[in-house]
């Protein structure tokens, strides 16, 4: 498999597209511009997966929730242990901004 080249123009334009972007607003509106409706439940429910594996959450529960396949499951899990980290940096930055959201609130944002 061949490494994606950060470097190059066009990838380094796609980052910064995403680290411009201000609040969820302005996110949605560009995802939905960039991908597909299909491409936005793709890549929801592989993150949702990576949450899921982070908890012990067996195969078959996280193929009946998302409707991947085993094989994109492992993959996920696969990433999820490697070591670039990304699913891990964003899930516990999602769990700590989720929890200074919630704080004081009587409210929890995971269901």
């Amino acid at each position: 498999m061949q490494e994606i080249n950060w470097k190059i123009k066009e990838n380094k334009q796609l980052i910064e597209a995403f680290l411009c972007l201000k609040d969820e607003d302005e996110a949605r509106r560009f995802l939905r511009d960039i991908m597909t409706e299909k491409e936005i439940k793709e890549f929801s429910s592989r993150l949702e997966t990576a949450r899921l594996l982070t908890k012990d959450t067996q195969y078959n529960a996280i193929i009946e929730k998302t409707g991947l396949s085993s094989t994109t499951i492992a993959r996920i899990s696969k990433w999820l242990k490697g070591p670039l980290g990304g699913y891990r940096l964003v899930l516990n930055k999602l769990h700590h901004h989720h929890s200074q959201n919630s704080v004081g609130k009587g409210l929890s944002l995971h269901s």
